[in-house]
């Protein structure tokens, strides 16, 4: 291997390092509101009581509605059976909510992945790394992100659609254009390494001011 070669893979090795932190980081942070809510769940509770002891109505509802605003942040709305990927979903859905983007997710993963949790958290959090930074840029009622993943047959099917400014994105050689700067590049790479190495099926498509990323993953034997 040529010493650029060789250079070039330990910056993607130190780039996918500092991104499977992030994703850990993410994934503890979130966990880390939910036990301080469960924490708190009992003096919630005895602050309602003390309210309906009063027949403090009004008081009830503006505690319950600002419950409700703080669960929302760290509510684990994805429950797809595969522990690793419930935990990067829902913590890349809650980052999305922070910023004000939409995500729509249907993700069903009945059985157990034969992946290593090493893989799978690069290319989610890839995917949706990306999809976040796409729509943060859009004015806020067209952010959205849609997510599906599913079996089909042997191999999980993953499929992330976020909206574009509305223009067609342009290929430059042989890849989508991007202003994102040189991590952005990386985690794309890192992709499409990933993919091949589990001869895999990986697809981009840029149209209707749309831009989806479609992966097929086989099941190692």
């Amino acid at each position: 291997m040529s010493f650029l070669g060789k250079l070039m893979d330990k910056r993607i090795a130190a780039y996918q390092r500092e991104l499977i932190e992030t994703h850990y980081r993410e994934v503890e942070n979130m966990y880390r509101q939910i036990r301080g809510w469960r924490h708190d769940y009992r003096n919630h509770i005895q602050v309602m009581k003390a309210y309906a002891a009063e027949d403090n109505l009004e008081a009830i509802r503006r505690y319950l509605d600002a419950l409700d605003q703080d669960l929302t942040t760290v509510d684990t709305t994805i429950k797809t059976g595969n522990p690793m990927t419930d935990a990067i979903l829902n913590s890349k859905i809650s980052l999305a909510k922070s910023r004000g983007i939409q995500v729509i997710a249907d993700a069903h993963i009945p059985v157990k992945l034969k992946l290593s949790e090493l893989d799978l958290c690069c290319i989610l959090g890839n995917l949706f790394d990306n999809a976040i930074e796409a729509s943060a840029g859009l004015p806020e009622d067209k952010r959205l992100i849609r997510v599906y993943m599913d079996m089909k047959n042997t191999q999980l099917y993953i499929s992330f659609t976020n909206f574009t400014a509305g223009k067609k994105l342009k290929k430059i050689g042989g890849r989508f254009a991007s202003n994102k700067g040189e991590g952005h590049g990386f985690g794309l790479v890192r992709i499409d390494t990933i993919v091949e190495r589990l001869e895999g099926y990986i697809s981009r498509n840029s149209e209707d001011g749309a831009f989806t990323t479609e992966v097929l993953l086989p099941q190692p034997k």
